[in-house]
């Protein structure tokens, strides 16, 4: 199981309200004690934080807001010795207009707007956060960027900027990292020439994937077979993770033996409570294993909220973790955090001023018993619920730590493999039942409690009914 950290919102030591590196290292216990094999970590490189570290300004660097390069080693040092490895963001899709190349772009240089994509006159695509793709260097030119108007896009057709790339990915691994998460990995090659798109295609706000002609270009894929080829030169090799936002056929052509290790399946992320569709999404992304699942992370609502309840956020957790293959967790997901209604004058995201489409509301600061920041801190970066420390008695913490050292043993024994098969079936209660040769996962997702099929109880998500029976809303794993 990896642990996905967003740094500014898991633990503040500086005491300027903002999380960093400091407060991670306090806190790298409370990871391994959930039992993760690893952590990720959303971008903390020098940045001027329009997108929260998504807009790099330097790759080489830690950013000031979270503490240093002496600062990052020592987190890693302790990290290893915990038992956890490391995976970091990197972001080759797009920078900074504060990065110093771009920066040479604005005022005109010919060499450096060769790097990026200026043209006389914008074509229609449009910005992933809302509005236009394309805004205006002062000398009148255009640029493009599929996200803010300060995250301007790498010409990845430009010679330079795959070596660029490789002395980024070198620098982090030559540290110590143990892997590399790849924002927009589907991104960065464009259509030739940028045409616009043809009428009656209109991609939708926050789905890239909906723009055929601003991502998965043929020559994509192949951009991490160069990748994979410097990270396996290292001992032990490196692993690769790819944010491949596209369907699962289109998704399985980045990963294999000599591309990326696991792309993430969002599916579950924008299937409903529905036994059915459950069903059908994990059939379809069991067809090109291995499978990243994945319910929460820092871009979606939390599941408490999308789901509509406790319980069923505690039912996806084991009903992810049944599964084989990778599973993702995101911060405060094992306390059962929901989603937060952030002011509107509080907000921050830079999508939420172009689209209305907002994120901050899964990034509010984790509530530890002892507090976000020390005791005299400045105020959190995003305003905290009155009673969010209340969700540290959620029964789901538990759940978490039992659900991933069942998980561990059953493995260890042999009772599980990675490469299981799965066979799913829903009956007219709506119960969903997914069979592995050592392992039956069964989670009512109708209006009804549901009996459980034949086998023992190892773990379930609610407790079981008088009769025996599983709880609607509730999952349960049988031997």
């Amino acid at each position: 199981m990896v642990y996905q950290v967003y740094p500014r919102s898991f633990a503040d030591g500086s005491g300027d309200g903002v999380g960093d590196l400091a407060g991670l290292t306090a806190r790298l216990g409370h990871i391994a004690g959930l039992g993760a094999d690893a952590i990720w970590l959303t971008p903390f490189q020098r940045s001027p934080q329009k997108d929260h570290g998504y807009d790099v300004s330097d790759y080489l660097d830690v950013d000031p807001l979270f503490g240093d390069l002496a600062g990052f080693d020592a987190m890693l040092a302790r990290a290893h010795d915990l038992g956890l490895r490391v995976i970091i963001d990197v972001v080759p899709n797009h920078c900074s207009s504060e990065h110093p190349i771009f920066q040479k772009a604005l005022v005109g240089d010919p060499d450096a707007r060769a790097r990026f994509h200026f043209a006389a006159e914008p074509n229609n695509w449009p910005s992933v956060f809302g509005g236009p793709a394309w805004s205006q260097a002062p000398d009148g030119a255009w640029y493009l960027h599929l996200y803010a108007p300060e995250q301007p896009d790498w010409n990845w057709r430009d010679p330079r900027t795959a070596p660029f790339f490789d002395d980024v990915l070198r620098f982090w691994l030559d540290r110590g990292v143990d892997g590399l998460r790849v924002d927009v990995a589907h991104g960065l090659f464009k259509a030739p020439g940028l045409p616009s798109l043809p009428p009656g295609v209109h991609p939708a706000p926050g789905r890239l994937r909906t723009n055929p002609l601003a991502c998965d270009q043929p020559e994509t894929p192949d951009v991490y077979r160069r990748w994979r080829a410097l990270a396996d030169a290292y001992d032990p090799p490196r692993a690769l993770i790819g944010e491949v936002n596209l369907e699962a056929d289109r998704a399985a052509r980045y990963v294999t033996p000599d591309r990326l290790h696991q792309a993430f399946a969002f599916d579950f992320v924008i299937a409903p409570w529905d036994a059915r569709v459950w069903r059908e999404t994990g059939e379809r992304l069991l067809r090109h294993p291995p499978v990243t699942w994945v319910v929460e992370n820092h871009d979606v609502i939390r599941t408490p909220t999308r789901y509509g309840s406790p319980a069923r956020a505690r039912a996806a957790l084991l009903t992810v973790l049944a599964l084989p293959g990778a599973a993702y967790l995101y911060q405060g997901q094992e306390y059962g955090l929901p989603e937060v209604n952030v002011p509107d004058e509080a907000r921050q995201d830079p999508a939420w001023r172009r689209s209305g489409i907002c994120r901050d509301g899964c990034r509010v600061p984790l509530p530890w018993p002892d507090g976000f920041s020390p005791p005299g801190s400045a105020p959190p970066w995003l305003p905290v619920p009155d009673g969010w420390d209340g969700h540290l008695a959620s029964p789901t913490l538990p759940l978490c730590r039992d659900a991933i050292a069942l998980r561990k043993r059953l493995h260890a024994e042999g009772v599980l493999s990675a490469d299981d098969p799965v066979e799913w079936s829903v009956d007219g209660d709506d119960r969903l039942i997914a069979r592995r040769p050592g392992l039956t996962l069964v989670v009512a997702m109708g209006s009804a409690q549901v009996p459980l099929p034949p086998g023992t109880p190892l773990l379930t998500s609610e407790p079981l009914t008088a009769e025996g029976r599983l709880p609607r809303d509730a999952a349960a794993w049988l031997a």
